[in-house]
């Protein structure tokens, strides 16, 4: 009876073990889901101003290739230290003959500006930047951002100046002089641009 008793209980430990072992071996391990930037689904909207009056002009960057695509479990850590270039002939403002003297008189004017290359570093809402070069120049844009879902819309502000585009503003405001002059008879184009972007994220 003893004999027995010790072989039914070695055959459950061993029963129990096996059975254990498969468990674990079964089991995938879990997988943390992470944030990454899409960039087909990135919008670049862009409002530049003319006559004195400030009259907005309103377009868009169409294309934005991400040379480093990061993954990261927070959107800002996705977003920081991306590098990120813009065609310039993906311009598009709804009016053919606008897209074609901006490009050709505006960035035409530029040195090496076929593309405009970023890099964002995100920190906080008071110190984040966008370190942008255009014209053969590179400067620190200042951003701010609001999170929503799984957007992270950026605003900034950019001052032509600090990247020395007058010369490129003055053959656009030449090229445009009957569309840039307000009813005070002074043709201007204005040397801030305000800049949006809504970087859409997907969560997997």
């Amino acid at each position: 009876m003893k004999k027995i008793y010790l072989l039914v209980l070695l055959i459950i430990t061993v029963t129990v073990v096996i059975s254990c072992k498969k468990n674990v071996k079964d089991e995938k391990p879990l997988t943390a889901k992470m944030y990454t930037v899409m960039a087909d689904s990135t919008i670049i909207n862009w409002t530049a101003y003319k006559t004195t009056a400030k009259v907005p002009v309103k377009g868009q960057f169409s294309e934005i290739t991400i040379e480093n695509v990061k993954n990261d479990s927070t959107m800002l850590g996705a977003l920081n230290g991306l590098k990120f270039k813009i065609p310039v002939n993906s311009l598009f403002t709804n009016d053919t003959i606008r897209d074609g003297k901006l490009k050709k008189f505006f960035f035409g004017s530029m040195e090496n500006t076929s593309v405009i290359k970023g890099i964002v570093h995100m920190n906080n809402e008071n110190t984040s930047t966008v370190e942008l070069t255009m014209n053969g120049i590179t400067r620190e844009l200042p951003i701010a951002y609001i999170i929503t879902d799984n957007r992270v819309t950026i605003v900034g502000n950019m001052e032509l100046d600090s990247w020395q585009a007058k010369a490129a503003l003055e053959a656009l405001n030449m090229v445009c002089k009957d569309l840039h002059t307000g009813d005070d008879g002074i043709t201007k184009t204005w040397s801030d641009v305000k800049i949006e972007v809504i970087a859409v994220l997907k969560y997997e």
